[in-house]
């Protein structure tokens, strides 16, 4: 088949990249979003998809919106029979759905309709969800409420944080694409309705989403740690400031700490939660580079009763 491309930042990458390698399917062209300032310079940067793209040598198409009608007129000349889509990070115009004889196919990093929204693989972790997966659906205009095509399963290991998790279903997600390109052309794949039961959204995480509640159990502290991890970034305050909690561990065996409650040792800091403590192993003040949690309470000689948080 003839493809056009939708995806953004890195995790869309490896997907191109197995249809380029596929030899079976030409990606006529790439769609991806503008060019971003990046940086402390704030200058422009076009995105990972694009870059890749260029390196391949394939045409790259940035709409400011896909329902601009130099973008339409473009799509309508190349002529796509199909349009893989990966985190693209733009709302898909009927009008541009309407192109492509076989529609815009979405690779969505959850096992659907379990986790439908932005933020997916965070949800995932931050709920305790030990299995997650990534699914191919039909594009239609409801929220990633499409029949599917085909799913891959993953296991949420006990440390995962939401990149390593995303990486992972970034490349076994990149096979399942593929493979749904090539049952779509033979005619043997046919999409399925989502089932109306066990659906659950998962919208963007927030800054404010991703502030540590210590009256919280440590488990749940973890899950937020490791969901917002490396974006927005846990973090809490103290004496007055942001810290960003870059890694934890509960530790069951510490029930002597109250909420939010610190204890620094030679080579180790615990604060307490609503259950047992956690520990911090590494953090990152504002303004500086992460360090180890040992170090830091060493820097800052933590008072006996001081706390985290409010």
């Amino acid at each position: 088949m003839k493809l056009v491309f939708a995806g953004t930042p890195e995790v869309a990458v490896p997907a191109l990249d197995a249809l380029l390698a596929s030899g079976r399917h030409e990606v006529a062209a790439v769609v991806t979003r503008p060019d971003a300032p990046a940086g402390r310079g704030r200058r422009l940067v076009a995105s990972p998809v694009a870059e890749r793209a260029e390196e391949a040598g394939i045409e790259v198409l940035k709409p400011v919106r896909p329902k601009d009608p130099d973008f339409l007129e473009r799509l309508r000349e190349i002529g796509p029979d199909c349009c893989p889509v990966v985190a693209y990070g733009a709302l898909l115009p009927r009008v541009a759905l309407d192109v492509p004889a076989h529609g815009w196919v979405n690779l969505h990093f959850s096992l659907l309709p379990a986790w439908r929204g932005a933020a997916p693989v965070q949800h995932a972790i931050m709920a305790g969800d030990e299995i997650t997966g990534a699914t191919t659906f039909l594009i239609e205009e409801g929220l990633d409420s499409g029949p599917v095509y085909g799913t891959v399963t993953e296991e949420i290991r006990p440390t995962d944080t939401s990149g390593d998790l995303l990486t992972r279903l970034a490349f076994a997600g990149a096979g399942l694409l593929a493979a749904t390109m090539d049952g779509i052309e033979d005619g043997t794949l046919k999409a399925v309705p989502q089932p109306a039961e066990g659906v659950s959204l998962a919208p963007k995480v927030n800054v404010e989403d991703a502030r540590v509640d210590w009256r919280a159990p440590a488990l749940r502290v973890d899950r937020v740690v490791r969901g917002c991890t490396p974006a927005p970034g846990a973090w809490t305050t103290f004496r007055g400031e942001r810290l960003k909690i870059v890694q934890a561990r509960p530790v069951p065996e510490r029930t002597d700490l109250t909420s939010g409650q610190l204890s620094a040792g030679k080579n180790n800091v615990y604060v307490g939660t609503g259950s047992y403590a956690v520990e911090l192993l590494w953090v990152q003040p504002q303004g500086k580079k992460p360090m180890r949690g040992a170090d830091w309470a060493r820097g800052v000689r933590i008072a006996a009763g001081e706390a985290l948080g409010d």
